[in-house]
């Protein structure tokens, strides 16, 4: 796993809105998904929640990095609404998400460009509604302290935590008090200053495993 690679970001929790152009109705909703068949199972939901609805389009992006795409257009005409719609999540450059617009007709045509512009819109107001979270890779680090010293580092290491993009973990209580801390490669090598200069050298952090981690931005 790369440590310096950078994630796309993806969002807390559904959001939805609704979009009216010339009497259609343009209903936006956007959820997180795990990978494409999550996906289709919203977009299953959704046309059964909206069964009178003339389009339900969709597009989705999965995978850890966005790799995985897919759009639908439902009808619409061939590239006016799920193409439109997947670009707007790439430029926003989130994954693990899927997008359906419903729209009910409201009896005027908005020709090509119109589709565009309406289903693009939709899903753009949609996700300014959205709270992100953003993927990092972080590097687990234990700390083995005596317990009667174990809320001195606690607090140090939350401190420090704070001020350097890394999350508290659990701490483990043994023979030794374990302090665990999720931290960003490139801030390894401050830690084990900081914890040396804390300890007069008698301390030192235990490097373990990376994980994704999804973060509030």
């Amino acid at each position: 796993m790369s440590t310096d690679r950078r994630y796309p970001a993806t969002i807390a929790a559904a959001v939805e809105n609704e979009l009216i152009v010339k009497k259609s109705r343009f209903i936006a909703r956007i959820e997180p998904v795990s990978d494409a068949a999550d996906a289709d199972a919203v977009i299953a939901g959704i046309r059964k929640r909206f069964w009178d609805a003339r389009h339900n389009c969709s597009a989705m992006i999965t995978g850890l990095l966005g790799d995985q795409a897919r759009s639908s257009d439902d009808g619409e005409p061939s590239g006016t609404a799920g193409m439109p719609m997947l670009e707007v999540l790439r430029r926003r450059e989130i994954t693990d998400v899927v997008a359906v617009v419903t729209r009910y007709f409201g009896g005027v045509k908005l020709g090509a460009g119109g589709l565009v512009r309406a289903y693009s819109t939709a899903v753009s107001e949609a996700l300014d509604l959205a709270n992100l979270m953003r993927r990092e890779s972080l590097t687990q680090v234990s700390v083995d302290v005596p317990h009667g010293d174990a809320g001195r580092y606690d607090n140090l290491l939350r401190d420090w935590a704070g001020h350097h993009g890394a999350m508290p973990g659990e701490p483990r209580y043994a023979a030794a008090a374990t302090l665990e801390l999720w931290v960003p490669a490139a801030e390894l090598s401050a830690l084990a200053d900081e914890l040396a200069a804390a300890s007069a050298g008698a301390v030192a952090p235990v490097v373990g495993v990376e994980r994704i981690v999804d973060v509030a931005v």
